[in-house]
């Protein structure tokens, strides 16, 4: 069970953090599973009040997601900081690389993070609109590369295969303790470029609509 956060003198909590509640959210998740933990559990275990843990995460779904607006800015941060020069689909295949990378010693773990967010039914329909904020980010940056709106067809084809090759590669990760994280995305994103053809230095007819679409 986790251990109370302290109070002070009077009797009222000392402040808590996000990663705070999170550990103590992922201990009840856990020991008694995501839909029978209570918003009211997590607050007993981090010593706070109900009304106190909205100031942090405004739903039970958002935690597992911990601050996620703030990872969506250092995802802005990688794409922008790739060199204009680089190719479109090796900017974007560098910047999720980089972007799923989490120290071994995160607490909690990044593999439980998202084992639970991967598997767990009633964080489906919130999963979809995390997912919609990621591929923006993405969408965002092949617009501006190519001049293009964020909704046009090349932003959107990118930021919705980018999502689907990620999420291939951790779910091979999870099925997988020995897997490592890094090398199943880097394999995944670099696929991007054989299924659609594209060989470097060759012609013929696979390399023409891949560049049209990943290029610039």
């Amino acid at each position: 069970m986790v251990e109370a956060a302290r109070t002070s003198a009077r009797g009222r909590p000392v402040a808590t953090s996000h990663a705070a509640i999170e550990q103590a959210a992922f201990t009840l998740f856990t020991e008694r599973g995501f839909a029978s933990t209570t918003l009211d559990d997590i607050a007993r275990a981090t010593g706070v009040g109900r009304r106190t843990l909205f100031r942090y995460f405004e739903s039970k779904n958002d935690i597992p997601w911990g601050r996620f607006d703030l990872t969506l800015a250092g995802f802005r941060e990688l794409l922008a900081a790739q060199p204009h020069d680089l190719p479109l689909h090796e900017a974007v295949h560098r910047a999720v690389v980089a972007f799923n990378r989490f120290p071994g010693d995160a607490r909690p773990s990044h593999r439980d993070r998202m084992r639970l967010i991967l598997t767990t039914p009633e964080l489906e329909a919130h999963s979809v609109l995390r997912y919609a904020d990621w591929r923006a980010v993405i969408a965002d940056y092949v617009a501006e590369r190519t001049g293009e709106a964020p909704g046009d067809l090349r932003p959107q084809l990118v930021a919705h295969v980018s999502l689907a090759l990620a999420m291939t590669a951790y779910e091979a990760w999870l099925g997988d303790e020995d897997a490592e994280l890094e090398d199943l995305l880097d394999r995944s994103m670099a696929a991007l470029r054989d299924h659609l053809g594209v060989v470097p230095g060759q012609g013929g007819r696979g390399e023409g609509l891949p560049q049209g679409i990943m290029g610039g």
